[in-house]
């Protein structure tokens, strides 16, 4: 008969103890952890901007960043909205690829006019079942304008799903207009996915 010290698992004892930490509720995204997350983002912006790189390159570093920091998967799919059901696994993945690079192009341009100047994160507080962060954007020679992060741990990271550039909402905008290109292409999403690689 096999011995066990005291030190020793028995299978029944592991097994315990997998379905006791199963049991436990998940942990909670908290403020400070959504500003801390925004602080990051913010901070590799304002080096990107500020890197003195070419156009190509900052745009490159911004799908970058918006690839470790955002939710793709889950703004691609809002993006598509109805649409996405109709997607197959593989078409989902391919414009989710092909929308992170539409996103960094477009939205880099935005953050190109800030060369010279910085995002600087200024609150964060929950919202519902999320965080928003709030940040300034401050530009050389002209009025700073207003930058909000919405943050969500939903997906098992801690990521933002939407930023809002002066209240306007990236993924309300990029709904209407992405459906609006869909719609153009008589509803063929390879067709959308493929112009969405060079858009933006």
């Amino acid at each position: 008969m096999t011995m066990f010290s005291m030190n020793e698992p028995t299978r029944r004892a592991v097994i315990a103890g997998a379905l006791a930490l199963a049991a436990l509720p998940a942990r909670a995204l908290t403020t400070n952890e959504a500003r801390a997350l925004i602080e990051r983002v913010t901070s590799e912006i304002n080096a990107v901007i500020n890197s003195g790189r070419s156009e190509a390159a900052m745009y490159r570093d911004f799908e970058s960043i918006f690839a470790r920091y955002a939710d793709v998967p889950t703004i691609a799919r809002s993006t598509l909205g109805p649409d996405a059901r109709r997607a197959s696994s593989a078409q989902l993945s391919a414009f989710a690829d092909a929308f992170r690079g539409y996103i960094a192009r477009k939205y880099g341009r935005r953050f190109r006019e800030l060369i010279g100047g910085q995002v600087n994160v200024t609150g964060a507080g929950p919202v519902k079942s999320f965080y928003e962060v709030d940040a300034i954007a401050d530009l050389r020679g002209q009025a700073p304008f207003e930058v909000t992060f919405l943050v969500s741990d939903r997906s098992g990271r801690d990521l933002f799903f939407d930023l809002l550039i002066e209240g306007i909402s990236l993924l309300r905008t990029e709904r209407t207009e992405v459906g609006a290109m869909l719609d153009r292409r008589g509803g063929n999403l390879d067709a959308l996915i493929a112009d969405l690689r060079q858009a933006g």
